[in-house]
């Protein structure tokens, strides 16, 4: 047993409503430069729909991810190293801008500047890469709220799977919201592909990073990762990609798009896994056992061997600590709730999802019965088989019975807490009917209904004595064949590693909770919403009160 441990995240798409605050504060935070225009380290995709870049997930076209060869063994989709070689100066399978989207500005200055006329001036979008005028056809959030439209319905991979049973349907009963980071995987293809050996995950929190000073542009990651999260900039000829914002996450904060969600939907929490289980996982042949392959990759914090095995490993006793605590093994492990994002890519994703019960709801509420009752959710849930099958093409490989289970248990739980919030004895068989607890049910609850701050985020803070491993690039990340990326391929990866800038801890801690790089002095004065963490009113938010208002009741 190889204990090590791993960042991860799990959002509850019930709660999202699709208002791109994630988007925006994580485009302010770490994309908003020359050359990121159209980048966007997350966003939110309305569901079914083409996704961004458009159709990332059909992989017969984009071939990311891994597949098994005939002698069950794992190889990048793309192909391996002599196909990289010959295509290294003219990668084909790569979206092109078209499938992202050409970012533009408007010609304000038109406006501003205009001298009195008879007509109002019109300012005119401008492409930020060409400078020149433009016509907007298309953006990263193009297709927001039609969910399943004929816009968009014939380019949704996943609506191709299951077409005949589809058609227009959807339109009228099913969408979501679909929030989306880099998976930070726990066999991460990109780093594979990798011909400079450029991307690494590091050993400490399982986190995948590009070096930017190996990175050399071949672009051979934008085509290994199959949920196209890595991104290229074209002024700096360097790949980018999502850092789970770990300058915050080494001094125990959130990441910013957890941290502005609007909906609290998003759960942060460390994991400890077996690294001696995932090529075995990940080689399942068959790919319905993929998910539940992973699940077993993760270990029981709570288990004294495991503690020893992570201790012998040099994992800090505290990280152990919050392993415990931690909601991601709560609501994949314990609870069951939460499915990872295309587990038939091999690539063994950390950014899990728990599916959505709402459209089920508002279905049956539209029928005239109780929408909260158990046997009318559950039969709505066995009834409506095309949305439970497009979920199951996104989350299980296809595979139902998961799904339905996952519904039918956030199902029981909205009914059997109603009783409870109305004031009637609890049933004790709506738990039972889906193989859990009455006590599992209620802490499922708290979790995924009222939980506080600390409940979402369980996030231990880095070691002053790790300051050295963190600066260093991490050890080899995959258990492909190439040993966590191709270093030496091509000269690119010899040599000492170049660690990241160094900081030291507290230093970093005061810079990301102050309001400007240097802490005011008058911080303790000032109000941050940012990091408000929900509880009371913080102070200063709202004017003092005088002596006589405080007496008046």
């Amino acid at each position: 047993m190889k204990v090590m441990a791993q960042m991860a995240m799990v959002m509850n798409l019930d709660k999202c409503i699709g208002c791109h605050t994630c988007s925006v504060t994580c485009k302010q935070a770490w994309t908003n430069r020359t050359g990121t225009e159209y980048v966007w380290f997350n966003n939110v995709e309305t569901r079914p729909g083409q996704g961004y870049p458009r159709t990332y997930e059909d992989q017969e076209k984009w071939k990311g991810g891994w597949q098994l060869n005939k002698a069950g063994r794992l190889k990048l989709k793309g192909g391996g190293r002599f196909k990289k070689l010959a295509t290294i100066f003219s990668n084909p399978k790569m979206p092109s801008i078209q499938d992202y989207y050409e970012p533009w500005t408007y010609d304000y200055a038109t406006l501003t500047d205009a001298p009195a006329q008879e007509h109002t001036p019109v300012a005119r979008p401008k492409s930020l890469l060409t400078g020149k005028n433009m016509k907007i056809t298309w953006s990263s959030n193009w297709d927001d709220n039609l969910g399943g439209s004929a816009a968009t319905l014939e380019h949704d991979p996943m609506l191709k799977k299951i077409a005949d049973k589809v058609k227009f349907e959807f339109e009228q009963t099913f969408m979501f919201y679909l929030p989306r980071i880099c998976e930070h995987c726990l066999n991460p293809s990109c780093a594979a592909s990798c011909p400079s050996g450029a991307i690494y995950k590091r050993e400490e929190d399982g986190i995948v990073l590009v070096d930017q000073d190996k990175c050399r542009g071949w672009r051979m990651c934008i085509s290994g990762c199959p949920y196209k999260k890595i991104y290229f900039n074209h002024k700096t000829g360097k790949a980018e990609k999502c850092t789970f914002c770990f300058p915050r996450i080494e001094v125990g904060l959130p990441t910013v798009c957890a941290e502005t969600c609007v909906g609290r939907l998003r759960y942060i929490g460390l994991m400890l896994y077996d690294a001696d289980k995932v090529l075995a996982a990940a080689t399942t042949e068959d790919e319905h056992g993929l998910y539940e392959a992973q699940r077993e990759v993760f270990l029981d914090p709570d288990d004294p061997e495991v503690q020893r095995a992570a201790e012998a490993a040099g994992i800090p006793r505290d990280w152990v600590q919050a392993a415990q605590r931690s909601p991601i093994y709560a609501l994949n492990n314990r609870f069951k709730v939460a499915l990872p994002q295309h587990p038939e890519y091999r690539t063994m994703p950390m950014v899990w999802y728990i599916p959505p019960l709402s459209p089920v709801v508002d279905v049956v509420k539209d029928t005239g019965y109780d929408a909260e009752d158990k046997g009318n959710l559950f039969a709505a849930i066995d009834a409506l088989r095309i949305p439970i099958e497009y979920l199951a093409e996104l989350f299980t490989a296809g595979e139902v019975a998961p799904v339905d289970l996952v519904l039918k248990k956030l199902a029981a739980m909205r009914s059997y807490m109603r009783d409870i919030n109305m004031g009637r004895e609890p049933d004790g068989s709506i738990p039972a009917a889906v193989g859990m607890t009455e006590e599992e049910m209620y802490d499922m609850y708290r979790l995924l209904a009222i939980a506080k701050y600390d409940d979402r985020y369980v996030i231990p803070p880095a070691h002053a004595e790790q300051a050295h491993s963190l600066e260093e690039l991490g050890t080899e990340c995959s258990v492909s064949e190439y040993d966590g990326g191709q270093q030496g391929l091509f000269g690119e990866g010899s040599g000492v590693p170049t660690p990241i800038a160094v900081e030291n801890f507290q230093m970093l801690q005061d810079r990301q909770t102050a309001d400007s790089l240097a802490s005011p002095a008058d911080k303790s004065l000032r109000v941050n919403l940012l990091n408000w963490d929900g509880k009371g009113a913080p102070e200063g938010l709202f004017p003092r009160r005088s002596e006589d208002e405080e007496k008046t009741p």
